[in-house]
């Protein structure tokens, strides 16, 4: 942090903690989802490996779609509202991304779904393919997020609209957390 810059409310640090561990999820699913799509590949459908996918498609059709949604809220708006062409551009681009990642996913999830469900009627090789691409575009996301998205959010959100904001994601988490427990 240069000497010019504000020091982080606790607030506006646990908000973009929140986020940047959701990136650190994503990316260990990511590795989890290549891994399964190449013992596809490579095996027989095991008990094991339905399992597996079975938590991984509850997984990414939650967490994800819910973490755009908060960035989506919460902090491309202050994103667009820059007068900066290489932050209009990277909001929109992140923006378009989810997209992406979205018609991505419709394209992994059925093979995943049957995967779960003991049935094999998917390519394996297609699969791996798809999740190579998806895994891809995630990280590539995820680093101009955390390169330039977020750094320049955190210092254009107004403090009392991040307390806020880590108010409803702390009270999203803690439901989440609890109906993990009773599982």
């Amino acid at each position: 942090m240069s000497a010019s810059a504000p020091a982080a409310s606790p607030v506006d640090k646990s908000l973009f903690v929140f986020l940047d561990r959701c990136h650190l999820d994503i990316q260990q699913k990511l590795e989890q989802m290549m891994a399964l799509a190449t013992a596809l590949e490579e095996g027989e459908l095991t008990p094991a490996l339905q399992a597996q996918a079975r938590a991984l498609t509850d997984w990414f059709n939650a967490e994800p779609r819910q973490h755009h949604l908060d960035e989506e809220k919460h902090v491309f708006p202050s994103l667009l509202a820059s007068n900066q062409e290489d932050v209009l551009q990277a909001t929109h681009r992140l923006i378009q991304d989810h997209g992406w990642l979205e018609a991505d996913w419709f394209e992994i999830e059925p093979a995943l779904e049957a995967a779960a469900d003991g049935n094999s009627w998917f390519d394996p090789n297609v699969l791996r393919q798809a999740v190579e691409v998806f895994q891809q575009l995630y990280l590539d996301h995820i680093v101009l997020e955390e390169s330039l998205a977020y750094p320049e959010a955190r210092g254009r959100i107004d403090p009392a609209l991040l307390e806020s904001m880590g108010r409803e994601m702390a009270k999203r988490r803690a439901v989440r957390d609890a109906k993990a427990a009773k599982a």
